[in-house]
């Protein structure tokens, strides 16, 4: 990672977080977040100074070696303050209440966070990025320092006033929306029609610069044409789909996306790679593929998959957080190239045809140099280049080999090392998906994309579940971090899941069902929605929810999603409870806004549309159980819940309960609140059944006794 790595350290060096690690030479007398910090601030009788980053942010490395590093401020930061720094991404309660807490000072937020607090922890102050001299409008950081300590000193009434004030703001925000009707079909009309009144027709996205890839949105927009055949919600989808895959935010050469576009064109990426985006991305990806056949958003699946696998795993089988946007320094100089460049690695014939792909000029397209995306081709591209057109993806393949071979050989960005139990989560759901779906026409592909998902699985549950069952966020080299939050119960949930349906052992359906227990036990609102954090984890200054989603689904939203699933697969009724009872306070503004709000819709559409409960007895590994597995796989069928089993009287799933083979053969049954249809034995008769709408069931007739 980038940072100082000589001279003394400070309290640091004995954290697990590599972002506070690249601060443990630093002049600063940094804390960790913790009862130290706040004991050794009441005792001064100082206020805190929290800065909240993370590892890959470009604007974090650049403040640390613009202030953190420089001995004078870090002597006015110690005299007068008592400095704190917090890894947002192992800390994402903290982030979450002091983001609110600037976003409610100044209307805005972002990293690298700068709060000023009393040593209770109640923000007064805040802001983001502070140069070391005054520019563009800002003050510069020393500035702000003698000014916060000057208000400390002189007007302590003052300060007082403004942390009950902030304290009051973020309170009122993380307070919730209070019980609402629940969503319901005008809810998703609504969404799908506001989502297009703020479209992008032409770059696909919504918004202008910067562009972030949305991959929630898109999720949803798959699903509402999976239910409805609505063509404006598949061409959102694909138009944003086919213009990242297009755009310089996109690793042509070793796949994987940046975090965003600093443009409206997905040109130019903030550079920095993370494992929650291309995890997403992969997976939507996939589900492109997989509702419209198009071999092309496959492509682009298999190769953010890869890259997860060639660049992000760890030794012990999971995930890595994240790749910096720096290089030594200067961001992006990995990934960037000059036409000289690109003449002196290839031939110059396929120099030449990467140069017209890739749009590779001598001016370069951004600083001088060219970030490689590829020109959308007329059909003529191999005409002009004496090649036929089906060797033209064959001769740039190639092509990309060569560069990727010589790229790899620069110096390359940091890598955050710690693994997030969240993140992962979405990796292992991600390469699950994949598996089942390529499971019948690349089955090679499929065995290393699940065999991958299982080893990340088994690692988290190994490291991260302690003897008492609760969960930790992360963990690094083996050492356990904080505990965990709703996200990481979530989103871990949803990859089990994902990953019992590509492999049918019940282990991983006890592991989520674990899950899904711990979150109703800790993180469940009796009003209605969830928490973010436990109900016996530290006390901040609020308990934090976290209602929209944000660069991950929100964690209330994939609570809801995890929780009715369940529901599908044993008949709780307090799985469903707790999901409505989410819903009800957040379905009618997910409507009004749907890209804050993405993930709640795929909940609503859960809960409104209805699951269709598939339930195979059979061998999975017998031909014929096979066939009617495979038609559950075929196409993009994401209100379906499927579960196969040999022998129903021993399984621990209440959806194969009772369940029976017809004349002997493997017999699937179709239910909606576990109320079937006739069962079937033939994959067409069970292909139609899932093309068919099924009644809804009254709760009370069709969930199974206490």
């Amino acid at each position: 990672m980038s940072g100082e790595d000589d001279g003394p350290t400070n309290r640091l060096a004995q954290e697990t977080s590599p972002y506070l690690l690249q601060h443990a030479h630093d002049p600063v007398d940094w804390y960790p977040w913790g009862p130290d910090a706040l004991a050794r601030a009441r005792e001064r009788d100082l206020p805190l100074f929290l800065s909240i980053g993370y590892a890959a942010c470009h604007w974090c490395h650049v403040m640390a070696h613009e202030s953190f590093r420089d001995p004078a401020t870090a002597a006015q930061l110690n005299g007068d303050f008592v400095a704190v720094k917090v890894d947002r991404e192992e800390r994402p309660d903290i982030d979450a209440v002091y983001m609110d807490a600037v976003q409610a000072l100044t209307g805005s937020g972002g990293w690298p966070m700068s709060v000023f607090a009393m040593p209770d922890g109640r923000p007064f102050y805040g802001g983001t990025y502070f140069p070391p001299e005054r520019r563009h409008g800002l003050p510069s950081f020393r500035d702000v320092l003698a000014a916060v300590s000057d208000a400390w000193r002189e007007r302590r009434g003052d300060v007082e006033s403004a942390a009950a004030g902030v304290s009051d703001a973020i309170a009122t925000a993380m307070r919730g929306l209070p019980p609402a009707a629940g969503p319901d079909a005008t809810t998703l009309r609504t969404a799908l029609a506001a989502l297009a009144t703020s479209f992008d027709p032409v770059q696909g996205g919504w918004g202008g610069a910067p562009k972030f890839p949305q991959p929630m949105a898109i999720e949803w927009l798959l699903r509402q044409h999976a239910a409805t055949g609505d063509r404006e919600a598949l061409a959102m989808a694909l138009r944003t789909l086919d213009r990242m895959a297009d755009g310089g935010i996109r690793d042509h050469l070793g796949g994987g996306f940046a975090r965003y576009a600093t443009d409206a064109r997905w040109l130019v990426p903030h550079f920095e790679k993370m494992l929650y985006d291309n995890a997403q991305l992969a997976r939507v990806y996939l589900h492109a593929w997989q509702a419209t056949g198009d071999v092309r958003y496959l492509d682009v699946a298999r190769e953010t998959l890869d890259f997860l696998l060639r660049e992000m795993t760890l030794p012990d089988g999971a995930f890595a957080s994240s790749l910096d946007a720096d290089t030594e320094g200067e961001e992006g100089a990995t990934y960037v190239w000059t036409d000289a460049e690109i003449r002196a690695t290839l031939d110059p014939h396929d120099a030449a045809l990467v140069a017209e792909a890739y749009g590779v000029a001598p001016g370069g397209n951004w600083e001088g140099r060219t970030i490689l995306s590829r020109v959308v081709d007329d059909g003529t591209l191999g005409m002009r280049h004496g090649l036929p057109s089906d060797q033209v993806e064959a001769r740039l393949a190639r092509a990309r080999g060569t560069l990727l071979a010589v790229r790899d050989a620069r110096p390359q960005p940091g890598r955050d090392d710690k693994a997030i139990v969240a993140w992962n989560g979405l990796a292992i759901a991600a390469l699950a998906d994949a598996a089942a779906a390529l499971a019948a026409s690349h089955p090679d592909e499929a065995g290393r994309y699940l065999g991958a998902a299982v080893r990340a699985a088994d690692t988290v549950l190994v490291t991260a579940v302690g003897a008492d069952g609760r969960l930790r966020r992360s963990w690094k080299d083996g050492r356990p971090g904080p505990a965990a939050v709703l996200e990481d119960e979530a989103d871990l949930a949803d990859g089990l899941l994902a990953l019992y349906v590509a492999t049918f052992d019940e282990r991983w359906y006890a592991a989520a069902r674990a899950r899904g227990d711990a979150i109703r036990a800790h993180y469940v609102d009796p009003d209605g929605g969830f928490y973010d954090t436990a109900d016996d984890a530290e006390q901040l200054v609020v308990r934090p929810r976290s209602l929209q989603d944000n660069a991950l689904p929100s964690g209330g939203a994939m609570a809801s999603i995890v929780l009715l699933r369940l529901a599908a697969y044993g008949g709780d009724r307090e799985d469903r409870a707790a999901a409505d009872g989410a819903l009800a306070r957040m379905g009618q503004v997910a409507g009004q806004h749907p890209l804050a709000f993405a993930w709640w819709l795929a909940a609503a559409d859960l809960s409104v549309r209805g699951i269709h409960e598939v339930a195979i007895v059979g061998d999975p590994a017998d031909p014929a159980a096979a066939a009617l597995v495979a038609v559950t796989r075929s196409g993009f069928r994401p209100r379906a819940v499927v579960a196969c089993g040999a022998d129903p009287a021993s399984s621990a799933l209440p959806l194969l309960g009772g369940r029976f083979r017809l004349a002997g053969h493997p017999t699937a049954f179709v239910c909606r609140d576990f109320a079937c249809r006739q069962p079937v034995t033939e994959p067409a008769a069970l292909d139609a059944l899932l093309a068919t709408e099924l009644p809804s069931t009254p709760p009370a007739s069709f969930l199974p006794a206490d």
